[in-house]
C-alpha cells in the first residue's frame, strides 16, 4: 500500500508549492491539480485531513466501499485510513483541505483527546452538511490557520492547535444538529437497529457467530461504528455497546425467569465463551447474579 508520509509529499502530488509549515497546511482545492500518479489507486495518509468541499464531484473508495461525494460538505479522515481516488471521474470544485501531522499535536492536549472526536472514523457518505452560517464559521477558522502558517515561532503551534480544537468542537455541535434535523431518517435507523438486535437474540446467531458486536451491527446498517454510536447517543443517551448490553440483559432476564436453562446454557446461547463473563456483566448491570435474579421468581 502506498503511503503519503508528509505534508510536503501531499503538496507535490497536488502540484502545489512546498507548504509554509512542515506539519500543517490549508490547501485551496481550486489551486490543486492531482498528478496522474498510481499512488491514488490505493494509498494511506500519515496525517489528519479535514475536507471542506464545495461543488466537488467524484468517487472515493474508503475502506471497502465506494462513495459519491458530490453532496458531502465537511468530512474527516484519520491517519492510516485506506483510500483511493478515481481521477478520471473527479472534479475538485472549490473548497479547502486542512491537513496536519500527528507530530504537530505532541505536548498539546489534542494529542490525547483527538481520538474522542468519532467523526474521524465516519465513512465518507456520513459527511457533515453545513448551513451557510456554519460554513462561514469554519472558513474563518481555516483562514486564521492558513495565515498563522506564515509565522513560525514559539507561539505558532499553540495558536494553530487552538483553532483546530475550536474547529473540532464546532464540528461536534454541527453533527449533533444534523442528527436532530434528520430526525425522520434517523427514526428509520433506530427502528432498524432495534429490529436487528431483537432478531439476533431471538435466533441461533449468537451460538453460530458469537457475541453481538458493534461492528456487526454497523455493517448491517451500512454505517460506520462511530457514526452509529454517536447518532444513538444523541437520540437515546446511550451508545451502541450500551444498547447491545441492555438488550442482552433484557433477554437474559426473560430466560432466567421463564426457562429451566442453567446459567451456563444461557450464557452460551448469547455467544459467551465463558459463563463467568456473562455472570459478571449481568451483575454489573443489575446488581444481582443470574442465580440471585432467578431466585426472586421462586
Amino acid at each position: 500500500m502506498n503511503a503519503i508520509t508528509s505534508v510536503s509529499a501531499f503538496h507535490r502530488l497536488l502540484s502545489l508549492p512546498a507548504p509554509r509549515h512542515p506539519l500543517v497546511s490549508v490547501i485551496n482545492l481550486q489551486e490543486s491539480i492531482f498528478l496522474e500518479d498510481d499512488i491514488w489507486k490505493g494509498f494511506v495518509n500519515r496525517f489528519y485531513c479535514v475536507a471542506l468541499k464545495r461543488e466537488a464531484k467524484g468517487k472515493i473508495k474508503y475502506g471497502q466501499q465506494h462513495y459519491d461525494y458530490d453532496k458531502g460538505v465537511l468530512s474527516f479522515t484519520a491517519p492510516n485510513q485506506v483510500q483511493s481516488l478515481d481521477l478520471q471521474n473527479m472534479e475538485c470544485g472549490s473548497g479547502y483541505l486542512l491537513i496536519f501531522h500527528p507530530d504537530f499535536l505532541l505536548k498539546h492536549h489534542l494529542a490525547s483527546s483527538i481520538h474522542t472526536y468519532g467523526f474521524f472514523d465516519y465513512a465518507v457518505n456520513e459527511a457533515l452538511h453545513l448551513s451557510a452560517e456554519e460554513e462561514d464559521n469554519l472558513l474563518t477558522i481555516l483562514a486564521k490557520i492558513d495565515a498563522e502558517c506564515a509565522h513560525i515561532d514559539r507561539h505558532t503551534q499553540e495558536i494553530i492547535l487552538s483553532q483546530i480544537d475550536l474547529l473540532l468542537q464546532y464540528a461536534n455541535r454541527f453533527y449533533e444538529r444534523q442528527f436532530i434535523t434528520r430526525k425522520n431518517n434517523n427514526h428509520h435507523l433506530l427502528t432498524k437497529f432495534e429490529q436487528l438486535l431483537s432478531l439476533y437474540f431471538e435466533t441461533n446467531l449468537p451460538e453460530e457467530a458469537g457475541l453481538l458486536t458493534v461492528q456487526y451491527v454497523a455493517e448491517r446498517m451500512n454505517l460506520s461504528p462511530n457514526y452509529l454510536s454517536d447518532m444513538l447517543r444523541v437520540h437515546t443517551g446511550q451508545n451502541t455497546q450500551q444498547h447491545i448490553h441492555e438488550k442482552l440483559i433484557e433477554k437474559a432476564k426473560e430466560r432466567l425467569a421463564t426457562t429451566n436453562l442453567s446459567v451456563s446454557e444461557i450464557a452460551y446461547s448469547f455467544g459467551f465463551e465463558h459463563a463467568q463473563s456473562f455472570s459478571t456483566l449481568f451483575k454489573k448491570k443489575t446488581n444481582m447474579s443470574p442465580l440471585e435474579f432467578r431466585q426472586t421468581f421462586n
